[in-house]
């Protein structure tokens, strides 16, 4: 739940545009990462503005846990930071990064990743060893919503699927397969329809992404 004056890690969406703007899902997150979480690339707005100013781009990490041929999928309660998602269905865990973490002097992608991880657990708790990839970037204009974030879509491979959820927002916690979420596509948020529409080739990414780091919990 977003806090009273939270400032919000942004970008400015002409720096997006210079790196090449899309719609959708962009399976080469690395062009863009090494530009957006690099020191002096990104920084702080209140969360209040930011959510209004289509000038800037918040970057929201987007995680999606798969284990097997299933993925996590939740409802998002009325507890919810983003009342406009509101009991929706999403594959997505991770929230705005903040300046919160007062050891997060800089925010490169050592500070992001720290971000990432701090998000997660705030919400779910992942009781079995996993492997984290970067796989894509998502961006979707065509909502409002949309406009103002840019998803950075993480796999977590999970070894079981034993997760807990921490946060009351979070309700109907469960995995399901692609044939599953597919059946109750028009009933998931914006963002979640997007990656379900390219599952598999999200998760197949994943393996190709020998340059990320494997995370445990």
């Amino acid at each position: 739940m977003a806090a009273p004056n939270e400032n919000v890690l942004v970008v400015r969406r002409s720096l997006f545009d210079e790196l090449g703007s899309f719609q959708g899902l962009n399976f080469e997150p690395r062009r863009y990462l090494d530009a957006i979480l690099t020191r002096g690339r990104n920084h702080f707005l209140p969360r209040a503005v930011a959510e209004t100013d289509p000038t800037h781009k918040q970057i929201i990490p987007y995680v999606i846990l798969a284990c097997g041929e299933r993925v996590l999928h939740y409802v998002r309660g009325k507890k919810a930071g983003e009342q406009r998602l509101v009991a929706k269905g999403s594959i997505g865990i991770g929230g705005h990064m903040n300046d919160e973490d007062e050891s997060l002097f800089a925010w490169d992608e050592q500070a992001y990743r720290a971000g990432v991880e701090r998000e997660v657990n705030e919400e779910i708790a992942i009781q079995t060893p996993f492997e984290d990839r970067i796989v894509a970037l998502l961006n979707d204009d065509r909502t409002e919503v949309g406009r103002v974030h840019l998803g950075i879509v993480h796999e977590f491979r999970l070894r079981e699927p034993k997760v807990e959820k921490r946060e009351a927002m979070i309700t109907s916690l469960g995995f399901l397969t692609k044939s599953e979420l597919l059946a109750q596509r028009e009933s998931l948020e914006t963002w979640s329809q997007i990656c379900v529409d390219h599952l598999e080739r999200l998760l197949s990414s994943a393996s190709k992404r020998s340059r990320e780091s494997p995370s445990k919990p």
